[in-house]
């Protein structure tokens, strides 16, 4: 890989490095976690944090492993992890999709359902507004008509259920 190659996209060692430090503080707080609750061996067996901590300790001891290699061979020239265009497009879904998950506290899982599948089908299906629209109303109402009345499941609901008396 030649020094131009840079702009082409995103190297491996970012995102190695990010996951493994993701994956370090998730296995360290396992266990903080299990030292909490006890690790110890009890006259009934293993304490609830046993099995976890030594989980954690595998899970921080790799992570800390690939870090360490991810750091000592950053200056070294690694493969491409993706294309900027690649990454483009994975934007593309993420922050919509973010944006819904953040909403559904707020809204509910109908109403930010409804702008999610309405907004994917336009802008990345490119269907025509009338079925967009169509679909965007028909797959909530439908999931409230299944999990509300036939399955008797409460799904998350927001002040527009509310509103409608839900």
């Amino acid at each position: 890989m030649g020094p131009g190659n840079e702009a082409a996209g995103l190297n491996r060692r970012i995102p190695e490095a990010g996951v493994a430090l993701a994956l370090l503080v998730g296995g360290l707080i396992v266990i903080v976690d299990s030292l909490r609750v006890g690790i110890e061996w009890a006259d009934d067996g293993p304490r609830a944090g046993y099995f976890p901590f030594f989980i954690g300790v595998l899970l921080a001891f790799s992570a800390a492993w690939i870090l360490l290699q991810a750091v000592l061979g950053w200056r070294k020239e690694t493969k491409l992890f993706s294309q900027w265009s690649e990454l483009r497009d994975v934007r593309a879904m993420l922050l919509p999709t973010t944006a819904f998950i953040v909403a559904i506290p707020f809204l509910g899982l109908y109403v930010p359902g409804a702008l999610l599948i309405g907004f994917f089908m336009h802008r990345h299906g490119n269907f025509g507004w009338l079925t967009t629209a169509l679909t965007a109303i028909a797959v909530p109402v439908t999931f409230f008509l299944i999990f509300e009345r036939w399955f008797l499941v409460p799904l998350a609901k927001g002040p527009v259920e509310a509103w409608l008396g839900f």
